[in-house]
Parts: structure tokens; sequence; C-alpha cells
């Protein structure tokens, strides 16, 4: 090939000092320039086309089961955030608000299905599945008096998080993985129209409330409709219910509780512990790589927790407006009402246990815990309010 470029060799000649590039005619030049420019453009061209960068990013699609306008929905905002710079854009997570693709209560048969790739939303929705749902929540009373810590230290380090998996995957035969990232409690007892002072004064009320929560207090004489957070507002306007239970504090006040009702109870004992979960599609997780895996699994910890004491701080500065601004009356929950709720959630929990073995299990196992962690919390911190009265007399 040289031959048939620069011609046959010539025989050597003595150097006249001239370069070898000089004593190439122009023509010859030419051509060697443009096989030197060929190489170079391909070599380039071999650095700069990579897999790595030619990747496009995975997107799952995931709706939550309440409204973008609700302080909840930014968990889930904040979760999707954290997995987009945690995996250097390799994950993102497409967050869409209840009803954009299915109902709010419908979407753990939509991720199951791969209608969406996952969901935002609570355990305790699906009580009518299975009752076993409200106790991955933290369940009524804890439970056993576990708080929310206690209620996670049981899923990470009791054996919750194998009997949480179990209870999808064989108990109702989902296809999902389920991962806790969303603290929302202590909820409030509710809202009402007058001073509820005990047990009889909300006897044959119709009031909202969902879950295994709305079981009990129907065992306790209240009239139970079960509806969406972002339903409540409509039909209390409509004389659909008569009283209340959403969230409490800052997401109450989002929906405009205070425009209907100005007596507002708390705490409650039905999620005085409440955890909200990430629901991904089984096929779907397995499909990511086991860092990316890992780095939702992160994310959702790490939401759980920044959240929360965001969370804690919004609901302070919600009832001090709901006080100074809207009027509205912000009363303890009477002692008559919290005792009673927690007798009844005993003899529900005690009739489940005894006719379904997943139930009893999942019960059992968290009483294990509970006996362990609760009386020796008890022991070694000093009561929540002995400190806070003596720093924040209450106002008499």
């Amino acid at each position: 090939m040289l031959t048939a470029l620069f011609g046959p060799r010539r025989s050597y000649r003595k150097p006249t000092g001239r370069s070898d590039m000089q004593r190439l005619s122009p023509a010859r030049c030419l051509v060697l320039l443009g096989l030197v420019a060929v190489v170079a453009l391909v070599a380039a061209g071999a650095q700069t086309v990579s897999p790595v960068t030619a990747q496009q990013p995975r997107v799952l699609k995931m709706q939550a089961s309440w409204p973008a306008a609700l302080t909840l929905y930014d968990n889930f905002k904040m979760f999707a955030e954290r997995v987009e710079k945690l995996s250097g854009g390799r994950l993102k997570i497409e967050t869409l608000p209840a009803g954009a693709v299915v109902p709010a209560f419908e979407v753990l048969e939509a991720t199951n299905k791969k209608v969406i790739d996952g969901a935002h939303t609570w355990a305790a929705y699906w009580t009518g599945k299975h009752k076993a749902a409200v106790l991955f929540t933290g369940g009524p009373g804890g439970t056993f008096g576990m708080d929310f810590m206690d209620v996670i230290g049981w899923m990470y380090e009791g054996g919750g998080w194998d009997l949480y998996q179990e209870f999808y995957r064989d108990i109702l035969k989902m296809n999902v993985v389920a991962i806790p990232i969303l603290p929302a409690g202590p909820q409030a007892f509710g809202w009402f129209k007058r001073p509820i002072k005990n047990l009889a004064d909300f006897r044959g009320m119709k009031c909202r409330q969902t879950g295994i929560a709305a079981e009990v207090f129907t065992e306790m004489g209240m009239r139970v409709v079960n509806m969406p957070g972002g339903e409540i507002i409509p039909a209390a306007e409509r004389g659909v219910i008569d009283c209340a239970e959403w969230v409490g504090g800052v997401e109450d006040l989002k929906l405009g509780f205070h425009n209907i009702w100005k007596y507002h109870y708390t705490p409650g004992m039905h999620e005085n512990v409440t955890v909200g979960e990430l629901i991904v599609n089984r096929d779907i997780w397995t499909s990511l790589s086991p860092d990316l895996q890992e780095i939702v699994k992160a994310a959702a910890s790490e939401t759980f927790l920044k959240w929360w004491v965001r969370w804690q701080r919004q609901n302070a500065d919600a009832l001090a407006e709901l006080q100074e601004k809207h009027k509205v009356n912000i009363l303890r929950t009477p002692d008559e009402i919290l005792v009673e709720f927690l007798r009844a959630w005993d003899r529900i929990a005690k009739r489940e246990a005894e006719k379904d073995p997943f139930f009893r299990k999942v019960l059992e196992s968290q009483r294990q815990y509970a006996a362990k962690v609760v009386p020796a919390k008890r022991f070694m911190f000093p009561p929540y309010e002995f400190a806070a009265n003596y720093y924040w007399p209450p106002k008499k």
C-alpha cells in the first residue's frame, strides 16, 4: 500500500539538510495529512462513545393515595429527589397524585398489575383484604405501647421486615415489595361541631374513619363512613358526615377542616403511631441493579427521618394558626375515650388472632418485641411532659 501511495523505493542519497516532509511532493503531503486526520477522528470517536454515557435514566411511574396539595405528598417528592441524586440520575421517580392513573384506594392492585410501577400509600387501606394490614402501619395503641422508633425497630430488628414481605407476597398474593417511608402521627382524635367530654357525646355521630380504626369506633358506638381525604370537606358540606378524622395539624389545615368544625381533639389512640409505605412491583424491583435497590431503600429511610422532624415543626405552626387565626378550640381528648378505644381494639385484635393464623403471628411478634423494649424505655426515658411542663407550663 505504501508503494502505491509513495512510489518505488529509491536508493539512499546523502542528506541534503531538508526534512522528510520537505522532500515529499505537495500531493503526497496532502495524502499523508489526510490519513493522520482520519485516524485521529476514529480514535476520538472511540473515546467519546461509551455505554455509560449513552445510557438513558430509568424512570419509574408511581402514584400516591393523596392529593399533591397535602404535606404527605411532600414526603413522596422528597424521596424522589433523593433517589435521583443518590443514583447520579440513573434512576428517576415520576410522582403522581391520587387519581392521576387510578383512584386512591386502587394503587395496590394497579402496582400488582403493572398499571403503575409503584405507589406511595398506607397499608391500613387494605384491611378489607386482610386485617393484619393495619399491624404494618403501627396499629392502634402502637401496638402494645410502641412509639415510632419502636415500630421501625420491630420492622428492622425484630423480624417485622420478613413478615411485611410475606404479607404481600403470600397472604394478599400481590407481586409487590413494601418499604416503610412515611411517619404520619401521632394523629388527632378528630374534628367536631361541639365539645366532646365523654363516650356518650360522640355515640351515634357519622364520622369519617378508615381501616381498622373504623371497626374500633363502630364498636364504641360511632357510625363510620370510609372515604379518601380529598372527599371529606365536600361530604361535610353536604351533611353526609358530622365529624371527621384525617391526620391532624398541618394536613387538616390544608384541607380546610377549620371552615367546617371548630372543635379539634388530640391525640387519638387509633393512629398514635402510623407508618405509610412505598410499594414497588416485584418484577420492576428485581429488574433494578442491586446498587439501585439499596439506593431506593436508603432514600426511603432518610426520607422517613428528615420528613418526620420537618412535619413536627409544621404541625406546631399549624396548631398555632388554627388557634390564633381561625379561632379553633384545640382540646385534649378525654382519657375515658382513649382508654375505651384501647379496650375495644384489644377485643377486636383478640378475635382476629383467634380466627386468623397470620394475624396472630404478626401480633405475637410485635408483642414479644414490645415486651422487651417498651418497659425498658419507660424506665430509662424521662416522661416527655416532665421537662416540657417545667419549661412550658400548660396554659390554664
